[in-house]
C-alpha cells in the first residue's frame, strides 16, 4: 500500500523572498564541505610520499573519512529531528574546524594515525552539515524546482572542485620526490628531516581552513534560519521510511556513485603520473582545472538541462557516457587516459545531488531520516577505494583498478532507469 504523500506547500512571494538569504549562507557549505573533500586527492599522494605508504595504506585518507559518514549519519539525522537544522549545521562546522585545527599537532607529532583521526573528526561535521543542507536546500523554495535547486548549491560545490587542487598542490606539495635509491643513499638525519618537511607542508592551509570554518559557524549561530516541517502526522522511524523502494534504491545508488567519485579523484593525481608522466605538481592542476572546471561546469550544464529533460533521464544518459570513458581510461596510455578521466568529471557532477533529491522525493515525514540513511551511503568511498588500491597493488598497474568506478557507474545507471521509480511496501 502506498503512504500519503505530503500536501503540497504553496509559497507566496514573502516566504520565497524570506528564503533567498537563508538559501545562500546554505549554500556556502556546498563550497566549504567540497573544497576540504577536494583537498584529499592532494594528501593521499602527499602522505604516501611522506610516510612512505603503498596504494591500500594511502587509501586510508578515504576510509577515515567516510567511515564518519556511516557512523555519524543517524545521530545527524536524530539531533536534527530533535532540534532541527540549525542546530546540526552548527555542530557540524564546530566539528568540521576543531578536525582542521588537529592536523597541526599531527604534523608536528608526524603520526600517521593523528591524520586519520583528524579527518574522521572532519568528516563527522561534514556529515552533520551535509544530512542538512542537502534536503534543506531541496525544502527553500517551490517543491517543484527542488532538483534543480539542489543541483544549484551543488554547483558551488563543483567550484570548490577547481579551487581545492589548486591551493593544495600549491602549498602543499612540494614536488621534492625521491626514488627509493635516493632515499636510502641518504643519511637518518637527512631522511628524516625530508620527511619533517613534507609533513610540515599541511599545517598553513588547515589551520586558515579551520578558522575560517568557526567564522561561519558563528555567523550560523547568529542568524535566523526558517525552520521548514515537511509534514504534520506520524513521527518518522527507520522501519517506515525503508518502506519506500527509491529509497532503498538510491541508498545503493548513492554507495557506488560515492565509491566511484572518491576512486576517480583520490587516485587522479597517481594515474596522472604513471600514465602520462607528469610530475605531481603538474598533475594536481589538471585536476584542479582539467577534471575540476569540467565538474563544475557540468553541474551548471546539467541543472540548465533538466529544464528539458527529466532528471532521471538525464542519470542514465551521463552514466552511459562515463562506462564508456571508465573502459577508455583502463586501456588507453599518455595523456588520452587524463583526458578521459576529465570526462568522466564533467559527466559525474549531476549525479551526487540527482540521486539524492530523486531519492528523498515524495517522503514527507521520513525526508530527515531518509536523508540520514543516503548521507550513511557515502561509506562507499570508505569500502570501494580500498578495492580499488588493492588492485592497482596486485597488478602494480593503478589503471586496471578503474575497473571498480566502470562497475558503480552501472548500478547508478540501473537507478535512473528502474529504481527512482517511488513505490513504497
Amino acid at each position: 500500500m502506498a503512504l500519503p504523500s505530503s500536501p503540497k506547500v504553496r509559497l507566496n512571494q514573502e516566504q520565497v523572498k524570506g528564503y533567498l538569504f537563508p538559501f545562500i549562507l546554505v549554500t556556502s557549505l556546498f563550497f566549504f564541505w567540497g573544497f576540504v573533500h577536494n583537498l584529499d586527492p592532494v594528501l593521499i599522494p602527499h602522505l604516501r610520499k611522506a610516510f612512505t605508504l603503498n596504494y591500500l595504506q594511502s587509501s586510508l585518507v578515504d576510509f577515515s573519512v567516510f567511515i564518519a559518514y556511516f557512523a555519524m549519519a543517524l545521530p545527524a539525522g536524530f539531533i536534527m529531528r530533535k532540534f532541527g537544522y540549525k542546530w546540526g549545521i552548527l555542530l557540524g562546522l564546530l566539528l568540521f574546524g576543531l578536525g582542521s585545527l588537529l592536523f597541526i599537532p599531527a604534523a608536528d607529532t608526524r603520526v600517521y594515525a593523528l591524520f586519520l583521526g583528524a579527518l574522521f573528526i572532519i568528516a563527522s561535521g561534514l556529515t552533520f552539515l551535509e544530512t542538512a543542507a542537502n534536503p534543506y536546500a531541496s525544502l527553500l523554495g517551490p517543491k517543484e524546482t527542488a532538483t534543480q535547486r539542489l543541483n544549484l548549491s551543488q554547483s558551488f560545490n563543483g567550484l570548490a572542485t577547481v579551487l581545492a587542487p589548486y591551493i593544495g598542490g600549491e602549498f602543499i606539495l612540494t614536488g621534492k620526490n625521491l626514488t627509493d635509491a635516493q632515499r636510502a643513499a641518504m643519511s637518518p638525519q637527512a631522511l628524516d628531516a625530508y620527511l619533517a618537511s613534507e609533513a610540515a607542508t599541511v599545517k598553513g592551509p588547515y589551520l586558515t581552513l579551520g578558522l575560517i570554518i568557526l567564522v561561519v559557524a558563528l555567523i550560523f549561530a547568529f542568524t535566523k534560519l526558517p525552520e521548514i516541517k515537511e509534514e504534520e502526522g506520524k513521527p518518522s522511524s527507520f522501519a517506515h521510511a525503508t518502506r519506500h523502494k527509491h529509497l532503498i534504491w538510491a541508498v545503493i545508488a548513492q554507495f557506488f556513485y560515492v565509491g566511484a567519485q572518491v576512486c576517480v579523484t583520490s587516485f587522479f593525481i597517481n594515474i596522472a603520473v604513471k600514465a602520462a608522466h607528469i610530475d605531481e605538481k603538474m598533475a594536481s592542476k589538471y585536476l584542479a582545472f582539467g577534471y575540476g572546471i569540467a565538474f563544475m561546469g557540468g553541474r551548471f550544464v546539467g541543472t540548465f538541462f533538466m529544464k528539458y529533460i527529466s532528471p532521471n533521464k538525464l542519470l542514465v544518459i551521463y552514466s552511459a557516457i562515463n562506462i564508456v570513458l571508465s573502459a577508455i581510461a583502463i586501456v588507453s596510455t599518455g595523456m588520452i587516459t587524463v583526458y578521459a578521466l576529465i570526462g568522466v568529471g564533467f559527466f559525474m557532477s549531476i549525479m551526487f545531488p540527482t540521486i539524492f533529491a530523486l531519492g528523498i522525493k515524495g517522503l514527507g515525514a521520513d525526508t530527515k531520516l531518509g536523508s540520514s540513511l543516503i548521507i550513511m551511503s557515502i561509506v562507499g568511498g570508505a569500502l570501494i577505494p580500498l578495492g580499488m588500491g588493492r588492485i592497482a597493488d596486485i597488478t602494480h598497474n593503478i589503471q586496471n583498478g578503474y575497473i571498480i568506478p566502470l562497475i558503480c557507474f552501472i548500478v547508478v545507471l540501473f537507478f535512473g532507469w528502474k529504481g527512482h521509480k517511488i513505490k513504497s511496501a
